[in-house]
């Protein structure tokens, strides 16, 4: 696929798009031998050689996946307890894509996959603020009082959770669902945020990083993102590097 020669070097992490634009102006990039000063090229990382000042640049394609895990699947790249992974339900990548961060064994919902390390690290950094919403089925009815500590945050194993939004979608017999938002993501952590309220999680699902949502995404089914997908998960501070790749 074609893409104009600044974003292909930016994305290879040979510079930030202006510092690619320079690298072009200042003649010090070759495409299939033939120098290039002209910024509006567009080439094809798969077909052209592309070379920066003598050497040539070598291009991993990124990936960048949206899953829906399903109960039962582990969110590591192995198990040594022969349980599922979650990579098992990807099929026709030759890349190899990890998940960014976790979801537990029984949790379900959405779970980035991918094979680009700097954004994973970006989203995964409570600097860029990227909210994760989880609906979670909880046993009884949390008052108020318990929600307003949840959304200041709680002492949780020696260490206070950062504010969170939290408000009750729906009451059921004896549960109630309650839709959280976080921008961390320490192990287990909306479970232990409910358990020390004591309201025991039954089911957790999560539903968004950002304002990308999984929306109607089946169990066990993916979608491939793109450029303004990722920018949907980057609603708060896109990260400069990031910008670079997706501008």
């Amino acid at each position: 696929m074609e893409e104009r020669l600044q974003k292909l070097l930016a994305k290879a992490g040979m510079a930030s798009r202006r510092g690619a634009e320079a690298l072009i102006r200042a003649g010090r990039i070759r495409v299939n031998g033939q120098v290039v000063t002209e910024l509006g090229l567009k080439a094809d990382p798969t077909q052209d050689t592309i070379v920066c000042d003598g050497k040539e640049v070598h291009f991993e394609q990124k990936v960048y996946v949206l899953l829906n895990k399903p109960s039962g699947y582990v969110t590591t790249m192995s198990d040594p307890q022969g349980r599922p992974i979650v990579t098992d339900l990807l099929t026709g990548f030759k890349e190899r894509l990890f998940p960014v961060g976790r979801l537990d064994l029984e949790t379900e919902g959405a779970l980035l996959m991918t094979n680009d390390g700097e954004m994973a690290n970006a989203i995964l950094h409570p600097r860029y603020h990227v909210n994760k919403t989880y609906e979670a089925w909880v046993s009884g009815f949390p008052r108020p009082e318990q929600l307003h500590l949840l959304e200041q945050g709680i002492m949780l194993e020696g260490v206070t959770t950062l504010p969170a939004q939290v408000r009750v979608l729906k009451r059921s017999k004896h549960q109630s669902l309650v839709e959280i938002i976080l921008h961390e993501g320490k192990k287990r952590q909306v479970r232990k945020m409910f358990q020390a309220i004591n309201h025991k999680v039954v089911h957790l699902k999560r539903t968004a990083y950002g304002q990308l949502r999984l929306g109607t995404l089946g169990p066990g089914k993916y979608r491939i993102l793109d450029d303004k997908d990722l920018k949907k998960i980057f609603s708060n501070k896109i990260p400069f590097t990031i910008k670079n790749i997706l501008a």
